[in-house]
């Protein structure tokens, strides 16, 4: 089955940076796109970035565009987010999600791992 376990969150200042990993396994890596979700605290989940499957198409929401980038290494199974210039609203849970046909909401996803930032 699908398993995705994010890492590298955690407390940062406003303006400083992040760099997210998700291990990806239970399934081939390479043949599908990949995605970050985010919740932020009282909102709904929100998608983040897209990367195809070979790494070469990205696409961002325009509220991280210029900020952050998502990239992959096929050969470990693991998708990145690099986080730059990061300010208080980018306060979420983030989360790597599996590509699947339908909604966002339902793509598989893993639990999850908490970036904040704040001064």
């Amino acid at each position: 089955q699908v398993q995705l376990v994010e890492s590298g969150g955690g407390l940062v200042q406003p303006g400083g940076s992040l760099r997210l990993s998700c291990a990806a396994s239970g399934f081939t890596f390479n043949n599908f796109a990949m995605n970050w979700l985010r919740q932020a605290p009282g909102k709904g989940l929100e998608w983040v970035s897209t990367i195809n499957a070979g790494g070469s198409i990205t696409n961002y929401a325009d509220d991280v565009k210029g900020r952050f980038t998502i990239s992959r290494d096929n050969a470990k199974n693991t998708l990145y987010l690099q986080m730059n210039r990061l300010s208080p609203e980018d306060t979420a849970v983030y989360y790597c999600a599996k590509w699947d046909p339908g909604i966002y909401q339902n793509w598989p996803r893993g639990q999850g791992t908490q970036v904040t930032v704040s001064s």
